[in-house]
């Protein structure tokens, strides 16, 4: 079973910059594509990010493309997510979880990372 723990928020002022970490617990990560999901205030869950365990091919939804990078650590097994240039409308709970997920039905989230935005 494997288990997906965030870790690097904060309060950043717009403009900034943090590096989010996303540590795998279980299986390599060359066996499952990793996803970054974000949740704002009063809004669903949505998927931001996306790496590929076969490739290293990556998605960034169109609200993050050129300003975040997500790339994939194989001798720590974890997934960073560098979040640059941030807004406010970033703000908001990062959780880590395998690609794809229709988030209503997956079960097994983390606790998430808190990041705010705001001058």
């Amino acid at each position: 079973q494997v288990q997906l723990v965030e870790s690097g928020g904060g309060l950043v002022q717009p403009g900034g910059s943090l590096r989010l970490s996303c540590a795998v617990f279980g299986p390599s990560l060359e066996y499952f594509h990793v996803g970054w999901y974000h949740q704002a205030p009063g809004k669903e869950r949505e998927q931001i990010s996306c790496i590929s365990s076969t490739d290293g091919s990556t998605y960034y939804a169109d609200s993050v493309k050129g300003r975040f990078t997500i790339s994939r650590d194989k001798g720590k097994n974890t997934v960073p997510l560098q979040m640059d240039s941030l807004r406010p409308e970033d703000s908001g709970i990062y959780y880590c979880a395998p690609c794809g997920l229709k988030v209503d039905e997956y079960h097994d989230w983390g606790q998430g990372t808190q990041v705010t935005v705001s001058s």
